[in-house]
């Protein structure tokens, strides 16, 4: 297990506290393994593609028991997939084009803290932008998650429905249906992750083309 930062400490020894712990990870990394970090730096050649939040509990290596090079992670705020959003575009293409990777996975994760924020009615600033989209979720599943009393039901309810659509939206991409045009093997899943119990969910939406896709998004 990793050492806990002491949170009680002053700003400026908090700070001095990551770069020592940098120190003691390397230190016990190479007491294992002296070649690891000459063999990382060689390259990187992930199978898998993460799209995933940006909530600290949710570290893709760690909750997969995968290590450093095996994912290749791309994060944001309830891990969107949106079709303007140039920065996780120019992800997916170096990651499907140029890494070549076998599988992309959208995970999400009970108790988000930006699917709370966009099932509420407040104003948070900026990010409200952002939100927009997870509520446009929302709209499509209105008639389900309106009968849902509980509020931490309905929100843990559209995480997984916000899994599913950004799936949906990432099989939309040029990007991975001219993957699929060329032949290139290519897995698109949504899981969400628990992190009471540590337990993800594989939400069964995985497609490997544009079979069940409807004909107006289909690019020929």
């Amino acid at each position: 297990m990793c050492a806990k930062i002491d949170q009680n400490l002053p700003d400026a020894e908090l700070y001095k506290e990551l770069l020592a712990g940098n120190k003691q990870f390397v230190k016990n990394t190479l007491a294992i393994d002296p070649e690891y970090f000459t063999n990382l730096a060689k390259g990187q050649s992930p199978p898998v593609l993460w799209i995933g939040c940006a909530d600290s509990r949710v570290p893709a290596n760690q909750i997969t028991n995968t290590a450093p090079g095996e994912i290749f992670v791309h994060r944001n705020i309830a891990n969107m997939v949106v079709h303007s959003d140039m920065n996780m575009l120019s992800v997916l293409d170096y990651a499907v084009n140029v890494l070549k990777v076998k599988h992309v996975i959208v995970t999400g994760h009970y108790g988000c803290g930006g699917i709370a924020a966009a099932i509420s009615n407040q104003q948070f600033g900026l990010i409200d932008n952002w939100l927009r989209h997870i509520k446009d979720v929302y709209r499509l599943h209105a008639k389900e998650l309106d009968v849902i009393e509980d509020i931490a039901e309905r929100c843990d309810r559209l995480v997984e429905f916000n899994v599913i659509e950004n799936v949906y939206n990432l099989c939309k991409t040029s990007i991975v249906q001219n993957a699929w045009q060329n032949g290139q093997s290519l897995g698109i899943h949504g899981w969400v992750y628990s992190l009471s119990t540590g337990i993800i969910t594989d939400m069964q939406v995985s497609t490997y083309d544009n079979g069940q896709m409807e004909n107006v998004f289909k690019f020929k």
